[in-house]
């Protein structure tokens, strides 16, 4: 497996475009589609709050149908929270690409993102479909400008793409994503799509992104706010040209590995451009005794305020790590916990025995100034490990929040 240039468009087969259609923001692209020249085996997983968008009741419908060729999204307005005429919208934006791209309107998935609460403003949506399809292009700058255009409170596009080999075939798979705040493990408020040129049955599409989405975007943090619209579709064109993967063998295998990382990384990029935030906060539990709990654990410190702030002041205040794992609800010997920290700038064990062992401060300190910061728990228990990824907790984030519909 190789990372390459690029996104959404990477695979074979796979358009995109972005168009400022005003339905919020002004003087930007606030649209996105994704187009695949044939019919796409289609995988979802979606929210965990029982208040769900419209978008979300839509594409769970099209991917338990299992054949997409078209994904439409807008930032700004979220559609959550808007009855029975949201859902209406989105089968009117999915009446329109049929009426563009000579789609059926079943094949077409639609997603949204931003403020809850308010209507789309549908001569918007459809002035925005037909801008884009004559767009329809797959360079990596469409890609590009699609993952732009799904912004919301984001500081930057986030894509990444690989390639590997199923056989004799060199395959692609890519992705974007868009997500900063009302983040939190169980999804969260991220949209992201994923495009592939394997071919693969739709149920081994689906189980590959199920299992993944454990481990990768369940595992972030930025708010411990669960959105109405979080989202990950996954398209597969069977452009690559190999041989359908059927079954959980060796191609499959490839497969999965490659999703982990393009899913990873893309988790990782949103948790690092939470809103307001200054650093990435990742939280390593190792030899814990079960996978389980060694993911609760991870995810109990990252989710910290306390924690979280500790990192933006850059202060080895390890004492806040230990009340989180402590009230994670997993049993643990303190007495036999170690605590690392981790950064560009080195590598410092801070506690260990029950006591703080005797580290410099300035060090500490010029460890927990990077960009990217790693909390190490080793917890003396077991073989199990997991990984969470968070941010820390800057005075941005209250001023962003203030006013966001604003």
């Amino acid at each position: 497996m190789r990372q390459i240039n690029g996104g959404v468009t990477a695979a074979k087969g796979f358009l995109a475009a972005a168009a400022a259609a005003e339905i919020k923001y002004k003087n930007r692209t606030d649209m996105a589609m994704i187009y695949s020249e044939t019919p796409c085996r289609a995988a979802g997983t979606f929210t965990t709050n029982v208040v769900k968008a419209a978008p979300v009741v839509w594409d769970r419908q099209v991917t338990d149908a299992g054949c997409a060729q078209a994904v439409v999204v807008n930032s700004g307005i979220a559609n959550a929270c808007t009855g029975e005429e949201g859902l209406r919208y989105c089968r009117e934006t999915a009446a329109e690409v049929e009426k563009t791209l000579q789609i059926p309107a079943g094949q077409v998935l639609v997603a949204s993102t931003g403020v809850i609460g308010m209507q789309l403003p549908m001569d918007r949506i459809h002035a925005g479909v037909g801008a884009m399809a004559p767009l329809l292009d797959g360079s990596p700058e469409a890609g590009h400008a699609a993952a732009g255009a799904i912004m919301t409170t984001d500081t930057h596009e986030k894509e990444v793409a690989v390639q590997f080999e199923i056989g004799e075939t060199t395959v692609t798979l890519g992705g974007m994503c868009k997500g900063s705040g009302m983040i939190h493990p169980n999804m969260c408020t991220m949209l992201a799509f994923l495009t592939t040129d394997l071919a693969i049955s739709h149920e081994l599409l689906q189980e590959a992104l199920r299992s993944d989405i454990a481990d990768t975007y369940n595992m972030i943090s930025v708010d411990g706010d669960t959105s109405t619209n979080d989202t990950v579709l996954l398209l597969a064109n069977g452009c690559a040209g190999n041989a359908e993967i059927t079954e959980k063998n060796a191609d499959y295998e490839a497969f999965c590995r490659a999703l982990s990382f393009v899913n990873t990384e893309l988790a990782k990029m949103m948790a690092g451009d939470g809103e307001g935030a200054t650093a990435l906060l990742e939280v390593k539990v190792i030899h814990a005794r079960t996978k389980e709990e060694a993911r609760v654990l991870s995810k109990s410190v990252v989710c910290s305020s306390l924690v979280k702030a500790m990192i933006f002041g850059h202060d080895a205040n390890f004492g806040r790590i230990l009340c989180a794992l402590g009230y994670s609800g997993v049993d643990f010997d303190p007495e036999k916990t170690e605590l690392t920290f981790e950064s560009a700038a080195g590598r410092l064990l801070i506690f260990r025995d029950g006591i703080a062992v005797d580290y410099s401060e300035d060090d500490a300190t010029r460890i927990l100034s990077e960009p990217a910061v790693t909390v190490i728990a080793d917890m003396k228990m077991g073989e199990a490990a997991a990984t969470a990824w968070g941010c820390d907790l800057s005075y941005d984030y209250v001023k962003i929040n203030a006013d966001y519909r604003s």
